[in-house]
C-alpha cells in the first residue's frame, strides 16, 4: 500500500498554499486564481520553477523552495494538521502490508512530518518526488514506491486525494483508493477511475483493501 502524504495524511493543502502566496507576494510576484491547482502534485523543482517563471517570483527556484519550506515547516512545528484517523489507518493498514509514501513534498517535509506524527517507522519506504524526474501526475513516483517496496505495481494500491496524484498513480498501474480532497476536488471524470471512493480514512480497512486486491 502506498500512501500519498498532503491532503491524505496531512491536511495541508491549505498552507502550502499561504506559504507559497506570502513568498510570491513578498518577493515581487502576483498570484493567479488558477495557481493552487496548477501546482498540485509538482515537485519543488517544478513548482518553484513555475512561480519564478509564471508567477514572476524575482528569486532564482532554490531560494523559493528554501522560503517556501522553512515557512510551511515552522506552521508544522507548532501545530501539525493531522487528518482525523491518520495514525490510525496507516497502523491499522500496515499491519497487514508493507506501506510506502509517495509525496511531492520534498524531504524535509516528509522526514519532519513523519517525524512530528510519530510515524517514521510506520513506512519501509517513502519517495519524494524531487528524488525522480517528474512529479504527478507523471507516474515517476508511484513506480519508485513500488520498487523500494520490491513489488510490482500492479500489486500495490494508492491512497489519494487529488486528480493529478490519482493521475500519477493510475498511470503507473497501482489500484487506487481514492478519499477526495473536500477543498480541491478531483473532477468526476478523474474520480470514475478509482477502484475504491471513501469517505474518510476511517473507511479504509483491511477488509475493504482485500477486497479492493480480488476486484
Amino acid at each position: 500500500m502506498v500512501f500519498d502524504l498532503d491532503g491524505v495524511l496531512v491536511d495541508s493543502e491549505r498552507l502550502w498554499d499561504q506559504a507559497r502566496r506570502e513568498v510570491a507576494i513578498g518577493h515581487n510576484g502576483h498570484w493567479r486564481a488558477d495557481a493552487t491547482a496548477a501546482m498540485l502534485g509538482m515537485s519543488s523543482v517544478e513548482w518553484s520553477e513555475y512561480m519564478r517563471d509564471t508567477l514572476a517570483v524575482d528569486l532564482p527556484p532554490d531560494q523559493i523552495v528554501d522560503l517556501v519550506v522553512a515557512n510551511l515547516l515552522e506552521q508544522y512545528r507548532r501545530r501539525l494538521p493531522l487528518i482525523p484517523g491518520a495514525l490510525e489507518a496507516v497502523q491499522r493498514i500496515g499491519r497487514r502490508w508493507p506501506l510506502a509514501l509517495a509525496s511531492s513534498a520534498g524531504r524535509p517535509v516528509i522526514d519532519t512530518v513523519l517525524a512530528v506524527a510519530g510515524l517514521q517507522h510506520e513506512f519501509q519506504a517513502t519517495v519524494a518526488s524531487e528524488e525522480v524526474p517528474r512529479g504527478k501526475p507523471a507516474p515517476d513516483v508511484y513506480l519508485e514506491a513500488a520498487r523500494r517496496l520490491g513489488q510490482p505495481p500492479r500489486a500495490c494500491a494508492a491512497v489519494e486525494d487529488s486528480a493529478n496524484g490519482i493521475r500519477s498513480a493510475l498511470a503507473a498501474g497501482l489500484r487506487i483508493v481514492a478519499v477526495p480532497n473536500r477543498d480541491y476536488p478531483p473532477p468526476a471524470s478523474v474520480l470514475a477511475k478509482a477502484q475504491l471512493v471513501i469517505g474518510s480514512l476511517a473507511d479504509l480497512t483491511v477488509e475493504r483493501v482485500e477486497q479492493l486486491a480480488e476486484a
